[in-house]
């Protein structure tokens, strides 16, 4: 397994998005591929993909610097793991090249949120030393 910084998009990349996104969202609605091209175009967004030894894409991660007041602070999101690799190490690995990039940023901490129901990824994370912070999250939908 490898994992690499997503900076050229290819058609393989949003078939793999097509197949993992349910898998954390639930329902079927994934990016296009001008979507994603928008992402990897940021350069305070990494988005990182795992990759098994037959180059088949197992994982992705995102990670997002944002310059605050208090430092530097990075934010993890859309941690996917594909259901056929899990238990397997995909994720753990994920989330230390995550880390590694924050660290080699500059970043003073990183956050990241996790639905209640996905039991086995928060246990995760908290085995890799995150801690469950007392906080409300709030969300504002715009309308279209």
């Amino acid at each position: 397994m490898h994992i690499e910084r997503i900076t050229q998009l290819d058609e393989s990349i949003v078939v793999a998005f097509e197949k993992l996104m349910p898998e954390l969202t639930g329902r079927e609605e994934y990016p296009s591929f001008e979507e994603l091209n928008k992402v990897i175009e940021s350069d305070n967004v990494h988005l990182c993909v795992a990759f098994d030894d037959q180059e088949k894409v197992i994982g992705t991660i995102t990670v997002i610097l944002v310059r605050i007041p208090t430092g530097l602070k990075a934010l993890i999101e859309d941690v996917i793991v594909d259901k056929e690799a899990r238990g397997k190490g995909v994720g753990t690995a994920l989330i230390w090249h995550a880390m590694q990039i924050a660290r080699d940023k500059g970043a003073v901490k990183i956050d990241l949120t996790s639905h209640p129901r996905r039991i086995a990824a928060n246990k995760l994370y908290q085995k890799l030393g995150f801690e469950k912070r007392e906080s409300n999250v709030y969300r504002y939908y715009f309308e279209n």
